[in-house]
């Protein structure tokens, strides 16, 4: 079963870890910042990493579907 964004974003510090350790490159800061709002870590895993707006969506659907 899914989780869906509205409890990603309200259990996100517990979550950041994991988010972290997906995505070393992200700072924490910018973590902090993102909340767990799915179009915010998408756009930092595309500037980050230089991902196309699909790729980011699909690597963030999966790391969704692993919380």
């Amino acid at each position: 079963m899914a989780i869906n964004s509205d409890t990603i974003e309200g259990n996100w510090k517990e979550w950041s870890g994991k988010a972290r350790e997906k995505w070393g490159e992200l700072t924490d800061d910018e973590l902090q910042q993102a909340q767990g709002n799915r179009e915010q870590l998408e756009g930092l895993i595309q500037q980050k990493y230089g991902k196309t707006k699909e790729e980011a969506k699909r690597e963030v659907d999966e790391f969704y579907g692993t919380l």
